[in-house]
């Protein structure tokens, strides 16, 4: 496995922990301030990069078992995610293939779908069953009319796809190993604890806030951010990034257990030590860990274009490292899960908005990306990239040597 890479940024780190420094970014970089409020630009990323690029869909604990569903829209997409008989994951267009109607709606359990309109029913692997009143309808060929797949992988407890049936694009080349690091977080055999809906600003507002330290003692100054150092490195394996802070002392979440990591063997060091800061999947996705109720947590936020360019919609999953077995440590999860909502919704989002919005007078020309903020530097640089290649040149912008074994 990759742990080496992980006890090799641990070493960087507590190295710029002891040193109290940080890497720096090159210079000082700027965005057009409209690359946030033009709505032709926002339509033009919903097609150049959510419906070209392979998004995180769903964690794997959010379809336990064969007969598993759920139904979503992105980027105007109307989605249906199933598990198979054999266990393996579908994406399919939630489109009926004789006259478009959605055939499943909401999430549930189901090993088959049944159009409202006509009646006509499919398999849960897509696979057109029966066409309503068939011997009226007339002839047609079932295996030519099968719902519209997507390509899907499932891949570290993490369910990827991408939302055009005709794309060349491997998702393994995307995720540039990426996914060789997530798999340590063993999210495949957690458990779906709650999920929620939030309605914040642009979606780029809305994700800078995850690639950011900088702000989190300011923002977040009368919640947990005080004491919180705004200093971050950010790793990265092609788009996608880790952004965690130098450090010498870890602090366990919620908990007041502290280790100090220089006096400990590099085979002491902590799990959540290693794994800690924010892991970010390009261009939506930020998985943070927590602990509620005494169990282990991770705050996985998905990040969707919302129906104009002043919104998004993100949807929250908290996920544990087990289910919780008493009602004090549901509780706690629940707790936890509630303060997070509070911290996203009312500092972060709110704060968005209210930038959304001065933004869209126009005034301002652009914004700066300081020489501490590599991680949106990256983020902004990796998203002109995608929108200015070309599909049959989108592969080999991912393609780059796995994390060595």
């Amino acid at each position: 496995m990759t742990k080496h890479v992980l006890i090799e940024q641990m070493r960087d780190l507590i190295e710029h922990g002891k040193a109290n420094t940080m890497r720096h970014a090159d210079e000082v970089i700027r965005v057009p301030a409209a690359s946030y409020t033009d709505p032709e630009n926002f339509e033009r990323e919903k097609k150049q990069v959510f419906r070209r690029l392979p998004l995180m869909l769903a964690p794997s604990c959010e379809l336990p078992e064969p007969g598993s569903y759920k139904t979503m829209e992105v980027a105007d997409v109307p989605v249906l995610l199933t598990r198979k008989k054999d266990g393996s994951v579908g994406a399919y267009l939630n489109s009926c293939t004789h006259r478009g109607n959605p055939v499943a709606q909401g999430s549930g359990k189901a090993s088959r779908f049944v159009c409202g309109y006509h009646g006509w029913t499919f398999r849960n692997d897509g696979a057109l069953l029966g066409v309503g009143y068939g011997r009226d309808f007339g002839d047609i060929n079932k295996a030519e009319n099968c719902l519209y797949s997507f390509p899907v992988l499932e891949q570290a407890g993490l369910i990827w796809a991408i939302l055009d049936p005709e794309s060349k694009l491997d998702i393994r080349h995307f995720l540039c190993g990426y996914d060789d690091m997530l798999a340590h977080f063993g999210l495949k055999d957690w458990h779906l604890f709650a999920s929620r809906e939030l309605v914040g600003p642009n979606w780029k507002v809305a994700y800078d806030g995850y690639l950011d330290f900088y702000h989190l003692p300011v923002l977040h100054a009368e919640t947990f951010g005080r004491n919180f150092p705004n200093r971050a490195h950010f790793y990265a394996w092609g788009p996608h990034q880790r952004v965690v802070t130098p450090l010498t002392v870890f602090s366990f979440p919620n908990s007041e257990q502290k280790v100090d990591l220089t006096e400990l063997g590099e085979d002491e060091w902590p799990d959540e030590a290693l794994q800690s800061g924010v892991w970010t999947i390009f261009p939506h996705i930020s998985i943070a860990g927590f602990d509620g109720g005494g169990v282990r947590g991770m705050l996985l936020s998905q990040l969707l274009p919302g129906d104009d360019v002043d919104t998004s919609i993100t949807r929250q999953y908290y996920l544990m490292e087990r289910e919780p077995e008493t009602e004090d440590a549901k509780q706690g999860a629940h707790a936890q899960f509630e303060f997070l909502e509070h911290v996203v919704a009312n500092e972060d989002y709110a704060t968005g908005i209210r930038q959304q919005k001065a933004l869209k007078a126009g005034l301002m020309k652009e914004v700066y990306f300081g020489r501490n903020e590599g991680g949106g530097q990256a983020f902004h640089q990796w998203l002109a990239r995608v929108l200015e290649t070309p599909d049959d040149e989108l592969d080999d912008l991912f393609v780059q040597p796995l994390a060595a074994e």
